[in-house]
């Protein structure tokens, strides 16, 4: 689950870190209101979408008098920016954010994650900060500083030293650092998140080491618990087929291609978007309904594929382990007598109750075309599109 840059800043201040002044605005009169009582002389207004590069892409602008707030806060509410991370078609921006100016000295950049690699919470430092950190990572590796903290031992003084070394800190800005990634990490474990970017964090003219941006996303599978944060969630941000999956508990992404796929296992999904793409389609989603799925979240899953207006095809490709392909058959029946089926659609079953599920399919009357195995189903499917189309 992601939040919007206020809202990451209001959560880490809870812990102490320190981010410059600012107020979330709906409106242009709301925006005029919040530079008014911030009072200036600089202000940032900044676009609050879930997607980095927004100054790239005109969302943030530096401005020196309030009737300049009001003339950004017109241009930006409402406009649809593309930045590198929305794709080509951008996204609406509801809400803008006014915030305090900084004289920044230096940039830099910091973020703690969770490194699979290590099992370990991780932080990432640079003295590249407000950059394209992959960039930086592929282009001069020798200035990103990796430290992994032990868990047992905790986040210690030495880590902060570490990294404020490695960003060229001096001084009272070392003790600064210190503390800001002790409550970093705080913050970071209190909140269950799985990742907390600071691009970027600044050293003001003033020697005061500052938060000037952040990104936070948490981890679905611990944020129920976790109240404050669930009231936070901007659906308006989310793809609307991916709020209907949650609903059912389904693993649901939405991608760009053209083949729906429903299958049961990450691994397996992943492998059989894999082989739509060797055989020259794309998939349109990722999607897994998981190991011990109803006929009522098959049914749902289904629908949800079908409601995508770029599917053009339709593959279907279960092993049936703890789940039973007759489940899965009997879903996908009742979906398409429910909405009907407007593209091919090829079915995979193997495993627990695969002559039952087999047998499900014939006796429908449905134009499904059965497949031996996943290679067969990837080749059929592609072919159906192609002779569709």
């Amino acid at each position: 689950m992601n939040i919007h840059e206020y809202q990451a800043k209001a959560v880490l201040r809870e812990f102490g870190v320190p981010t410059p002044r600012g107020h979330a605005a709906f409106s242009v009169d709301e925006a005029v209101k919040a530079a008014e009582e911030l009072g200036g002389p600089v202000w940032v207004v900044k676009a609050q979408i879930h997607a980095g590069g927004r100054g790239k892409g005109g969302g943030v602008k530096v401005v020196k008098s309030i009737d300049d707030v009001r003339t950004e806060s017109e241009r930006i509410l409402g406009m649809q920016l593309i930045t590198p991370q929305t794709g080509p078609e951008g996204k609406q921006v509801n809400r803008i954010y006014i915030e305090d100016g900084s004289a920044i000295a230096r940039e830099l950049y910091l973020s703690c994650l969770v490194d699979r690699e290590t099992s370990r919470v991780s932080f990432i430092a640079s003295t590249e900060g407000g950059m394209d950190i992959e960039q930086v990572a592929h282009d001069t590796p020798e200035k990103i500083l990796t430290i992994s903290v032990d868990p047992a031992a905790g986040c210690s003084a030495y880590v902060g030293r570490d990294i404020a070394y490695g960003l060229k800190l001096e001084g009272d800005q070392v003790k600064q650092c210190v503390k800001l990634i002790s409550n970093l990490y705080d913050a970071f474990l209190a909140k269950d998140m799985s990742l907390l970017e600071i691009n970027p964090l600044v050293v003001t003219e003033a020697g005061d080491v500052v938060c000037l941006d952040a990104k936070v996303n948490f981890d679905d599978n611990a944020v129920e618990r976790h109240k404050d944060i669930m009231e936070l969630r901007d659906l308006s941000e989310e793809d609307e087929k991916e709020i209907e999956a949650s609903k059912y508990d389904l693993s649901y992404i939405a991608l760009d291609g053209t083949i729906g796929c429903m299958v049961n296992g990450a691994g397996l999904a992943m492998s059989t978007m894999d082989i739509i793409k060797l055989y020259g389609e794309e998939p349109a989603n990722f999607l897994d309904v998981g190991g011990g799925a109803t006929t009522e979240k098959v049914t749902a899953a289904f629908k949800i594929i079908t409601s995508d207006p770029n599917v053009s095809g339709i593959l279907v490709n279960i092993f049936g382990g703890i789940m039973k392909c007759d489940v899965i058959a009997e879903g996908v029946v009742t979906a398409i007598k429910d909405v009907g089926l407007k593209v091919p659609l090829v079915v995979r079953l193997e495993g627990t109750n695969v002559e039952k599920g087999k047998k499900i399919l014939e006796d429908s009357g449905l134009n499904v075309i059965a497949a031996d195995d996943l290679d067969d189903a990837a080749k059929k499917i592609a072919a159906a599109v192609k002779e569709a189309a």
